[in-house]
């Protein structure tokens, strides 16, 4: 039987705040219109609200310092969910 294609969010350059973060995760992985948009609805949303598998691409130039803990909600996603893959460049 054949995996199914993961929903897929890839970070860069242009995703630099909290916001561009959020509105791609959003957008790319298909997250409910009414969403908490912080760190604990994203927690929320992405452990049990959104279908797997699921691969988020965090590449070198994404966001910044202030983005550290959407980078740290991402890797607790990853380790809780074996469908949930985060690659980071």
């Amino acid at each position: 039987m054949k995996r199914p294609e993961p929903r897929r969010c890839v970070l860069d350059a242009r995703h630099d705040s909290r916001d561009t973060v959020f509105d791609a995760l959003a957008r790319d992985l298909g997250f409910p219109a009414q969403w908490g948009r912080n760190l604990d609805a994203l927690y929320d949303v992405l452990r049990a609200d959104i279908a797997g598998p699921i691969e988020i691409v965090w590449r070198a130039g994404a966001g910044g310092r202030d983005l550290d803990a959407i980078r740290a909600v991402l890797r607790d996603v990853a380790r809780e969910r074996r469908d949930v893959v985060l690659k980071e460049d």
